[in-house]
C-alpha cells in the first residue's frame, strides 16, 4: 500500500471512542467556529456602539447646557453620533486588521428595514394616502429624468452599457438596492457593481448631513424638505438619517417618498432586463439559459422591496388602532414601537460607518465618479423643483 493511501486509511480509522473527523472537516468545522466568533464579537461591537450613541445623544446636551456648544450639541441627533462613531471604530478595527472578518454583523439594510416597518407604525395612514399622489408622481418624474441623463451622459464618457445601467439606477431610484437588481437584470461584472456601490455611498453620507443645512437655510416647509430628501438621496439608510436630522415631519415625508420610489424598483429592472435581452445581448447571439423568455410578474416580485408592504401594513393597522382603542392603552404602544424604531435606526446607522470601504474609492476611476456627480447636481435642482411644485400646499 503506498504512502497517500495509508495516511488516508489512517485518518478515517475508528477508533475506541468512535469513528474520527477527517482533517478537512475538522478544519472546515474550525473555520465556521471561527466566523461564528468573529461575527458575535461585531455584534458586540454594533450593540456597544448604539448604546453609546443613546449615551451620547442625552448627555452631551446636558453636559453643554449654558456653554458656547450647548446650542450646538442641542441640533446633533442620534444619525450623525452613530455615523461619525461607525466611521471611527472603521478605521480603528482596520488598523487592527479584524474589521474583514467582523462584517457579517454589519447589517445596515436589515436594520434599516426593520426600522421603516417600524417607522410605518408611526405614521398615519391618512398622511400617507395624502402623500403617495404627489410621492408617486414626484418618483416617476425623478427617475425618468435622472435615468435618462445618465445612461445619455455616460453614453457620451464612452461606459459600458451596463455599467450604464446600474449608475442609472442607483442614481434615480434607491442606490445599492436598484444597482444590485439592475446588475442581476443586465448580467453586469461584480467589479461594475462594486463601483457603483462606493459612489453610492461616498455621495450619500455628505448628503445626510448637506441637504437638511440646505434646506433650513432656504425655509424650506416640513414637506418639500422631506419631499427633497427623499428623493434625491440614494439609500434608503441615508435618506432615513436625513431625515431624522431634519426632523419628524420632513422624515416621514422622506420614507414615504423613498418607499414609493422603491416600489417602483422591480418594474425598472424589469424593463432593463427586457432591453438588455432584446437590444443588447441577442444581437450578439446570447440566449436564455433555458432558452425561455423571461416571466416580467416573476421579475417584478422578486425585486419588489418586500419591507414596503410591512411599512404601509404598520401604518395601516396603527391608523385602525388610533381610531379604535382607548388612547391610554394605544400610545405605550406605539411609543414602544417608536423606541425600538430609534433603536433599529441607530444599528443601521452605526453599520453604515462600519460597512464603508476607503479602499474602493480607488476602484471607481474618475468616469463614473464625473457621471455620478453630474448626475446628482441634475437630481438635487429637479428634486428640488418638484418638491416645491407637489408638496408646498401640503398640510399634516
Amino acid at each position: 500500500m503506498n504512502r497517500p493511501d495509508l495516511d488516508k486509511k489512517l485518518s478515517t480509522r475508528p477508533s475506541g471512542s468512535g469513528a474520527s473527523v477527517a482533517p478537512e472537516e475538522a478544519v472546515a468545522e474550525a473555520t465556521r467556529t471561527r466566523h461564528v466568533l468573529w461575527t458575535l464579537a461585531g455584534v458586540i461591537v454594533v450593540v456597544g456602539l448604539a448604546y453609546l450613541v443613546r449615551f451620547l445623544t442625552d448627555f452631551v446636551p446636558e453636559a453643554t447646557d449654558g456653554t458656547w456648544f450647548g446650542g450646538i450639541a442641542k441640533s446633533i441627533e442620534y444619525p450623525i453620533y452613530a455615523i461619525a462613531l461607525g466611521f471611527l471604530a472603521n478605521a480603528v478595527l482596520s488598523l487592527l486588521h479584524v474589521r474583514d472578518r467582523m462584517y457579517a454583523a454589519f447589517r445596515t439594510e436589515l436594520f434599516i428595514k426593520i426600522g421603516l416597518v417600524l417607522l410605518g407604525a408611526t405614521i398615519n395612514f391618512a398622511i400617507f394616502v395624502k402623500a403617495a399622489g404627489p410621492a408617486i408622481i414626484q418618483a416617476l418624474c425623478l427617475i425618468a429624468i435622472v435615468f435618462l441623463f445618465t445612461w445619455w451622459f455616460a453614453g457620451k464618457l464612452g461606459l459600458d452599457d451596463r455599467l450604464r445601467a446600474l449608475l442609472a439606477s442607483a442614481l434615480s431610484i434607491c442606490g445599492v438596492s436598484a444597482a444590485v437588481a439592475a446588475a442581476g437584470a443586465v448580467r453586469a461584472k461584480k467589479e461594475q457593481l462594486a463601483y457603483t456601490a462606493t459612489l453610492v455611498v461616498v455621495f450619500a453620507v455628505p448628503s445626510i448631513f448637506l441637504l437638511p443645512w440646505l434646506a433650513n437655510l432656504m425655509g424650506l416647509p416640513a414637506a418639500v424638505t422631506g419631499a427633497w430628501i427623499g428623493g434625491n438621496i440614494d439609500t434608503t439608510a441615508a435618506v432615513t438619517a436625513a431625515g431624522a436630522v431634519a426632523g419628524e415631519q420632513p422624515l416621514q415625508i422622506a420614507s414615504i417618498v423613498k418607499v414609493t420610489q422603491n416600489a417602483l424598483l422591480g418594474f425598472v429592472a424589469v424593463l432593463l432586463t427586457m432591453y438588455f435581452t432584446l437590444k443588447i445581448e441577442k444581437p450578439a447571439g446570447e440566449v436564455q439559459p433555458d432558452g425561455s423568455k423571461p416571466k416580467a410578474w416573476k421579475m417584478i416580485w422578486d425585486r419588489f422591496p418586500k419591507f414596503v408592504l410591512g411599512f404601509l401594513l404598520a401604518s395601516i393597522v396603527a391608523t385602525i388602532l388610533g381610531s379604535t382603542m382607548d388612547p391610554a392603552v394605544l400610545e405605550p404602544r406605539l411609543d414602544a414601537a417608536k423606541e425600538l424604531q430609534t433603536w433599529a435606526l441607530i444599528l443601521a446607522f452605526v453599520s453604515i460607518g462600519l460597512e464603508f470601504k476607503v479602499g474602493s474609492i480607488k476602484e471607481a476611476g474618475w468616469k463614473p465618479v464625473a457621471v455620478f456627480a453630474a448626475a446628482t447636481g441634475v437630481n438635487l435642482l429637479a428634486g428640488l423643483g418638484l418638491a416645491l411644485l407637489l408638496f408646498s400646499s401640503f398640510q399634516f
